[in-house]
């Protein structure tokens, strides 16, 4: 991808704050709310800026002055966020930037800009506590967008993850603190003695959810907390996707095996010979293998282009995603073998053999590549 693609800003600001437990774009370091120190900051290095939020939050005074990209899936953390913004401005890079990032400072942003790697998916910083990619503070291209709408359309949440797999360059960090981010009442009064101001959160703060109501708050969707530890005793969520340090410490250009979508290893079995499948599944189906039933087909990337259309819905008697697939070979010129791909059955990796259900949604997912 081009150099020449606009570089957009985004500031993830979706999340429910469950451990904070208050709002933490709302929250003051720097004389402002830390939403809005964050749209400035990244509206100094980028042509235009934008907000990431959810559809209940458009109206929130926070949030509603600021131009917003509104997530299209709800619910799934940060890859909402991102996935929107690269579905909504499809020629433009992005630098994605978590709203709870207090240290974060133009000249780590600006390191982050001269080293890009356009012709890469991404150009993200080691993190300085475990190595991983930092996935809440990168340069998403516009190449990115075919394999993050894939991923998040197979089901997968984790941008870390997808990183992992995909042809990101890695960046050392020039500032070691500069992404450590907040994420409880205890780290915030810890950050503002750091800045020398006084803490305005009260030791127990009430359990509060987006808007300010006093009921308790949904389960943490924070854009922040499943990227990365806040410290090395502080896990920032779910860090069960870490892989070994070679996998992402010292490989600045880990690029994904043939077949591997977003980096998922999570699939049951690998495709497999299509005829042997075929087989085993009708013998298990019996007669029931030739009842029509009615499917939806998603194409991304390759397959998209070669059938002429994102998806359809078609009357099928095809047992297993397998014949599935070599039904639609006869329909589509489609140059990729079952070998090539992954399949995803209803949001979810599946086996080529998994028996197809009336009403299924079916996903083709081919090769991550970069470049």
């Amino acid at each position: 991808m081009s150099a020449d693609a606009p570089l957009f800003g985004l500031v993830l600001a979706g999340g429910a704050s469950t451990r904070m437990q208050r709002d933490k774009a709302a929250i003051e370091y720097h004389g402002q709310s830390q939403l809005h120190w964050t749209f400035q900051l990244l509206s100094q290095v980028c042509a235009a800026t934008f907000v990431s939020v959810r559809p209940d939050q458009r109206e929130e005074p926070t949030r509603a002055g600021l131009p917003q990209i509104v997530d299209l899936q709800p619910g799934i953390g940060p890859a909402a966020g991102i996935s929107a913004a690269l579905h909504a401005h499809p020629k433009a890079a992005w630098l994605v930037v978590a709203c709870d990032l207090p240290f974060l400072n133009e000249q780590t942003l600006r390191y982050l800009i001269e080293h890009r790697d356009p012709r890469r998916l991404a150009t993200a910083f080691k993190s300085s506590h475990d190595g991983l990619p930092e996935p809440l503070c990168a340069i998403w291209e516009p190449a990115a967008r075919e394999p993050v709408l894939a991923y998040v359309a197979a089901g997968k949440q984790c941008p870390r993850k997808f990183l992992i797999n995909a042809d990101t360059l890695l960046l050392d960090l020039p500032d070691v603190r500069a992404l450590d981010n907040v994420n409880t009442a205890d780290e915030y009064r810890s950050t503002v003695a750091a800045f020398g101001g006084a803490s305005f959160l009260p030791t127990h703060p009430p359990s509060l959810n987006q808007d300010g109501a006093g009921r308790a708050s949904a389960p943490d969707q924070h854009r922040g907390d499943i990227s990365r530890p806040s410290s090395p005793s502080q896990p920032g969520g779910d860090l069960s996707h870490r892989s070994s340090p070679g996998q992402a410490g010292g490989n600045t250009s880990h690029r994904s095996s043939p077949g591997q979508a977003g980096g998922n290893t999570s699939h049951r079995s690998s495709p497999g010979q299509a005829g042997e499948v075929q087989k085993n599944t009708a013998a298990a189906l019996g007669a029931k293998a030739d009842k029509p039933r009615t499917l939806r087909v998603q194409y991304y990337a390759i397959l998209r282009e070669q059938a002429g259309r994102s998806e359809e819905t078609l009357d099928t008697t095809a047992a297993t995603p397998a014949e599935l697939y070599e039904e639609l070979r006869n329909r589509h010129p489609f140059q990729l073998n079952p070998t090539q791909l992954k399949v995803a059955l209803n949001s979810d990796f599946s086996d080529w053999n998994t028996p197809l259900r009336h009403g299924d949604t079916v996903v083709f997912i081919p090769p991550v590549a970069g470049g």
